[in-house]
């Protein structure tokens, strides 16, 4: 493999099932293997910008000595209704827990992540307008 890429093996299960592994062994279903449903393609992007905005928010507040306790992303996308059905929105819910988490602190922490460094959501970006918002919660305390 040539330097500066990165490769994934995707094999074939059977019917319209695959599995993808990266050169770690990482994997990711994607269809039903026996009777265990895995994630489509398209749901796949929208666990990659979460996961990749998340990691970048978890750095970013972390650098800062922030004590996050926990993080949840919600994303829902909205697909187009003709091929190839690309997602044209996409919008992510950050829950944040807790205590005394500066609201300025996850602003500019999310703010850096959607503008430089989450490759993911700039990438979608190009066909998809991306919202978010967030909410900061006390240890324990349950999202509405």
């Amino acid at each position: 493999m040539a330097e500066g890429w990165t490769e994934i093996t995707t094999t074939w299960k059977d019917g319209m099932n695959f599995v993808a592994e990266n050169a770690a062994g990482g994997t990711v279903q994607m269809g039903t293997i026996d009777n265990k449903p895995g994630v489509g393609p398209m749901q796949l992007l929208l666990a990659a910008v979460a996961g990749c905005t998340g990691m970048d928010i978890v750095s970013i507040l972390q650098k800062k000595r922030i004590n996050l306790q926990d993080m949840k992303i919600l994303v829902r996308g909205h697909r187009a209704g003709d091929y190839p059905m690309i997602w044209t929105e996409i919008h992510l819910d950050y829950l944040l827990w807790g205590n005394d988490i500066p609201t300025n602190d996850v602003e500019h922490a999310i703010h850096l992540s959607e503008t430089k460094y989450c490759s993911v959501g700039i990438m979608l970006g190009k066909s998809a307008r991306i919202t978010s918002e967030y909410h900061i919660l006390k240890p324990g305390e349950t999202a509405a």
